[in-house]
């Protein structure tokens, strides 16, 4: 079998990939190609725009930014012998993406692209193709053989304190994936791939940044954001980010470093340990200001949620008695009771006061998001295409539908023949999926779809939705406000988000 082999005279290259099959479908990969160079620590990356004649071997994947160690298979229930090999890391070269396509031909026309951002609260990849977890080849493949071939792209950016920066540069992971999109816009072409029908895509943290990318454009046809949007982590004033910096500025100085920016790679990741830094926040920055009344740059968006996205606070709040969480809504004096008692939170009634500010946080963050980007969007007549994932996990039912439940399902990197309900929402999601991306109705505007629970998939009516989701709940969140129950939230959840429940 000869490797397949693209010719790209834009960048002067010759790209050597691998090829798969995939239940009869032959599918292309070209891993870890470079998009950028990072010339130092903390400074932004400058474009690859050639490879001078050279020809570069696309078989293998690039390496990832360097990040503290987290087992994927914890939150997911993967089984414990799923083999998960280490992966490489290396600061100044790991901004690379992969290329999932069908055979490129000149007589085929030009397919549209799927962008994908993986999630992982900021400072870790969260189930990389590598890992097979997030493995789009089946995605590709179910696509060819319904004939409506799409490609698929992932990005690899920096993470935690190399994308957080020292205080000179802000955000350079969103600086990263921006100029990888511009790459895919540049030099999809030569791979098949349409630049001008381009679906941007992420999943928790990278659903956060796709929709920090749509709010600064420039402007893509599509998207897709699931379980995740700028209300889950809002940029966040420079201060609180100074504040971080210096907390782990002192760190590795009593680690025997001068600063974060001279510091060793190892000791960096020892200080992000030492400081229990498991989540960072995009800081604020001229383009995000006032990003809730800004309109989205995409024609059509899907968005939706699973049902117990808050299980990754579960075991911070867990630690919290039944008083210290009824106290937390003394914060606001006009809507601190009522949502107290709405949540069921009572101060001698811990089990109830726990699952209540689970439940808080969960609506919140993102059932409620969900219908506030969406009538955004559709008050100036962008289409939007709503869906709920109530499809419990496959090992572990008792975990119910919970965070990031849903790439098991879209991707099936891991085998879930053992479960034929699971199996069968994986399918219908991909369908779906591919479906919007090659530009048809995914499902009715009107409608929401839902995946599950046991294994049925349809579409569903408000009323069906009620009973899904706490949408009353949710309407007296939207009139208390943010700036009433955020507070509250931030009070119970600050440093206990977890990929470890």
């Amino acid at each position: 079998m000869l490797a397949p082999e693209v010719q790209h005279k834009t960048l002067n290259a010759t790209f050597r990939g691998c090829e798969s099959n995939e239940e009869g479908a032959i599918v292309h990969k070209f891993l870890g190609i470079k998009y950028a160079s990072v010339p130092a620590r903390f400074e932004r990356a400058v474009p690859v725009d050639t490879f001078a004649g050279a020809i570069v071997d696309a078989t293998k994947y690039g390496p990832r930014c360097p990040q503290v160690d987290v087992d994927v298979r914890h939150l997911l229930r993967i089984p414990e012998d799923f083999a998960i090999a280490p992966e490489a890391e290396d600061e100044l070269e790991c901004l690379n993406l992969e290329i999932t396509c069908p055979p490129v031909s000149p007589e085929t026309e030009a397919l549209p692209v799927l962008v994908w951002i993986h999630g992982g609260s900021q400072v870790v990849t969260f189930c990389s193709a590598q890992s097979n977890i997030c493995d789009p080849t089946k995605i590709v493949a179910d696509s060819i053989k319904a004939s409506k071939p799409i490609i698929f792209v992932s990005i690899n950016y920096r993470l935690n304190i190399f994308s957080f920066g020292d205080g000179t540069e802000r955000n350079l992971a969103l600086k990263d994936q921006q100029l990888g999109i511009d790459w895919v816009r540049k030099n999809i072409t030569s791979f098949g791939g349409d630049p001008h029908n381009i679906t941007l895509s992420g999943e928790s943290a990278g659903a956060i940044y796709t929709h920090a990318h749509l709010i600064t454009g420039p402007p893509v046809k599509r998207a897709i954001l699931a379980s995740g949007t700028l209300y889950l982590s809002s940029p966040l004033p420079v201060e609180r980010g100074n504040g971080l910096i210096k907390v782990l500025e002192a760190k590795v100085q009593e680690l025997g470093q001068s600063s974060l920016r001279e510091s060793s790679v190892p000791v960096l990741i020892q200080a992000l340990k030492d400081c229990n830094v498991n989540t960072m926040w995009i800081q604020e920055e001229p383009d995000l200001n006032d990003w809730e009344t800004k309109e989205e740059q995409v024609d059509e968006l899907m968005i939706g949620d699973t049902e117990y996205e808050s299980v990754i606070w579960r075991n911070g709040v867990e630690l919290l008695n039944g008083e210290t969480i009824a106290a937390a809504f003394d914060s606001d004096k006009q809507w601190g009771t009522k949502l107290r008692k709405l949540y069921q939170v009572v101060a001698d009634r811990p089990t109830a006061a726990k699952l209540g500010a689970l439940d808080l946080v969960n609506d919140a963050r993102y059932t409620l998001p969900v219908e506030l980007v969406s009538k955004k969007l559709q008050a100036a007549n962008k289409r939007v295409y709503k869906y709920v994932v109530d499809q419990s996990n496959p090992w572990q039912p008792s975990s119910r539908s919970h965070h990031a439940v849903d790439l098991l399902f879209l991707f099936e990197g891991v085998d879930l023949s053992f479960n034929p309900a699971a199996q069968l929402v994986g399918q219908e999601m991909r369908n779906r999926w591919i479906n919007f991306v090659s530009g048809e109705s995914p499902w009715s505007d009107e409608h929401r779809y839902a995946y599950g629970p046991l294994g049925e998939c349809k579409e569903i009516d408000e009323a069906q939705f009620s009973a899904r989701r706490r949408v009353e709940h949710c309407k007296v969140l939207q009139e208390a406000g943010i700036a009433s129950y955020m507070p509250i939230i931030a009070s119970l959840t600050a440093g206990r988000i977890s990929l470890l429940n």
